[in-house]
């Protein structure tokens, strides 16, 4: 069987994976760089040896039972960044880079701003935020030491080992006297009956679920926020396609000022975050 005809069988037969998909896997069943799309078309008559062609048949398998691409090639791109990720931390989505955008815009440059991504899984947030900042500190805190494990690694391999991680449920774990200008945090807002959960059944269910409604974390974040905001420090937060005006209210519950949502790729309301103000 060639190069061709592999692909072929992957898009068209019971696999019925999407032509990019099944390229980048093959290339990667072959020891190649997944996106060596060029490489590909250039040999597409080779023939495929035996054990790359049962290799890239298994990952077609797994890639049609929704295992995310980014597992099968234990490897990712965020914010331009490429990151290692494991079946231990959640797939960073595009949709995302929507929060790095408002935590930029609100970083000056040359400032050095305490900042602390919250939930931190493979560090993609807090790792695009220190490239992008480098004056800043960025503290990432995640609960799982299997995710600050692939995020460690992630940050050594990006040499960005100013990063500081702490293992902690959300700021529990946080020194009591710790302030920042900045928290961002990607928690957990599905709803424990949300229709999209079969089709996320590969990644950790501690990192999408979050109580009946979809809230219970981001109700615990916005709790806890304000002790260890400076004053016009800002809360933002990723949320589900319909959560942003309950989010928006929660933050006007607890205080926060200037509350308002950002739209994602989409122009989906993806993002609200609120400052805490000066004097309470």
């Amino acid at each position: 069987m060639t190069l061709d005809q592999a692909v072929h069988q992957a898009v068209t037969g019971a696999s019925g994976l999407e032509r990019l998909d099944a390229g980048m896997l093959l290339l990667f069943a072959l020891g190649r760089d997944p996106h060596e799309r060029a490489w590909l078309l250039a040999h597409g008559t080779d023939e495929l040896p035996a054990p790359a062609l049962q290799h890239f048949q298994s990952l077609c398998e797994q890639r049609r039972d929704a295992m995310p691409l980014a597992y099968l090639l234990g490897r990712t791109e965020f914010y331009g960044l490429p990151l290692s990720i494991t079946p231990q931390v959640l797939d960073p989505r595009d949709d995302t880079e929507t929060l790095v955008d408002w935590a930029l815009s609100l970083m000056p440059v040359q400032a050095a701003l305490e900042v602390v991504d919250l939930g931190t899984g493979s560090g993609a947030i807090a790792l695009a935020l220190q490239h992008e900042r480098p004056a800043a500190q960025i503290w990432a805190v995640d609960q799982s030491p299997e995710a600050l494990a692939v995020a460690r690694r992630n940050a050594a391999s990006l040499q960005l080992t100013s990063v500081r991680w702490l293992r902690g449920h959300w700021l529990s774990s946080m020194p009591a006297d710790q302030l920042f200008d900045l928290i961002v945090s990607n928690p957990p807002y599905l709803a424990a009956h949300d229709p999209h959960l079969p089709g996320l059944r590969h990644e950790p269910r501690q990192a999408l679920v979050s109580g009946e409604d979809g809230l219970d974390d981001i109700r615990t974040l916005i709790h806890q926020a304000p002790a260890h905001l400076k004053p016009g420090g800002w809360l933002l937060l990723e949320h589900g396609h319909d959560q942003s005006q309950a989010v928006q209210a929660l933050l006007r519950q607890a205080g926060f000022d200037q509350v308002q949502s950002r739209p994602d790729l989409a122009g989906i309301s993806r993002c609200t975050g609120g400052l805490w103000p000066a004097v309470k």
